[in-house]
């Protein structure tokens, strides 16, 4: 392949097409689907709270797939009742119980609470109600990041996992392109392309400080965090040919990984500190593995003539990734224990996956709009942004 169609191969690997158009920064769930569920009661809350605590523990349970809402006073398996009642200084005190059908108390608990965290507290609670009857960590209180805007603006976006409460990070002239979210949950690495070239930046989510990284010559892109949270792994072409590097944030001082004739592209993290990527060497878009230090490359998948943008789920056992057959993508996982290789999208222009923490959904994007899908396939979620959403990156725990 001539050098100048790597590069464009490797932009297209890197950030797909730009088309972004100006956009509302708001998401909604729109649809959700599943086998049904374990039938739950969530009374309204008494008290008077501005905010609707019933129907934000109700919505984040039906959106998990794994339960279904019924009336009040209807026969179920388990029911859950409350109230916020104004606490001191102008806060609230929640209190809310989960019972059995046979009227047992499974959890009762309380909060005394700012007025501005009646939604995370409800959050909290459906997580605490959803592991207690799972014996899985929940999603609700999670957040998740993603770009929007185009068309000469770009947001760098969070919201929580309900797509409520959106923080514009950081607005930009200039394309924002894969965000990843350090472990602790703090930051967010980034390319941007401020001064009109590619640049590496780490921005804390928090205070919005914001720090270049890497701003070689060429290309600097898809960038990801270790495990442990001290170093970067991000490709350069600085050296000439799109290369896997490692840099630790401490000393600054970038590692080669990689060294091949083909694009190695897109690396991410495995728990052991190893890391999975994206590259061409067989003859198309494949991915494969190294050991922490580099090294021999093990390739990994086989099925179909294009497998890209990997994503590593939290405890190291599935990889997801962009899957095309019959020229539609699709979001697609390997079981890296069982080998076992599973499409779990409808397919058309699916891209860019990434795990929630507790490693049972997957977010993604069709080039306009978010998703989420399970990894076993079970349980979509449609997620409609007024405008244009891509690279969504679901946070961790973190902090």
């Amino acid at each position: 392949m001539k050098k100048f169609e790597k590069i464009s191969c490797l932009l297209v690997l890197l950030f797909g097409v730009v088309g972004f158009v100006h956009a509302q920064i708001s998401l909604d769930i729109t649809k959700k689907a599943g086998n049904g569920g374990t039938p739950i009661v969530i009374a309204p809350f008494s008290g008077g709270a501005p905010e609707d605590i019933a129907g934000i523990i109700a919505a984040d349970l039906q959106r998990t797939g794994k339960f279904a809402l019924q009336p009040p006073n209807a026969q179920s398996d388990y029911s859950v009742v409350g109230q916020a009642s104004p606490g001191g200084s102008r806060g609230y005190i929640v209190q809310f119980q989960l019972n059995d059908a046979r009227g047992g108390s499974l959890l009762n608990l309380s909060f005394d609470i700012p007025a501005n965290q009646l939604r995370p507290v409800a959050h909290r609670i459906s997580d605490l109600i959803y592991e207690k009857l799972t014996g899985e960590k929940g999603l609700a209180g999670t957040r998740i990041a993603f770009i929007a805007g185009g068309g000469g603006v770009w947001y760098l976006v969070v919201t929580d996992a309900d797509g409520q409460n959106p923080q514009v990070i950081l607005r930009s002239s200039q394309p924002i392109m894969s965000p990843a979210w350090s472990p602790d949950g703090s930051s967010l690495a980034y390319v941007s392309f401020e001064g009109r070239r590619p640049q590496i930046i780490v921005q804390d989510v928090y205070s919005g400080a914001r720090r270049v990284v890497s701003a070689a010559p060429g290309i600097n892109g898809a960038p990801t965090w270790a495990p442990n949270g001290r170093r970067l792994a991000f490709t350069l072409s600085k050296d000439g040919n799109p290369e896997i590097y490692a840099l630790d944030l401490a000393t600054q001082a970038p590692v080669r990984l990689t060294s091949n004739g083909a694009i190695d592209t897109e690396p991410v993290w495995l728990p052991d500190g190893g890391l999975v990527f994206t590259s061409d060497r067989g003859g198309s878009p494949q991915l494969y593995r190294i050991g922490p230090g580099g090294g021999a490359a093990q390739r990994l998948t086989f099925e179909g003539d294009y497998n890209a943008r990997p994503a590593v789920s939290p405890d190291g056992r599935y990889l997801a990734m962009m899957h095309r057959r019959g020229g539609r993508f699709y979001i697609a996982v390997l079981d890296l224990q069982t080998r076992q290789f599973r499409v779990l999208t409808s397919g058309g222009t699916d891209e860019s996956p990434s795990f929630a923490p507790n490693g049972k959904m997957i977010i993604y994007s069709d080039g306009q709009r978010l998703a989420a899908v399970s990894v076993d396939g079970s349980i979509r979620q449609d997620l409609a942004l007024r405008g244009r959403a891509r690279d969504p990156a679901w946070a961790p725990y973190g902090r």
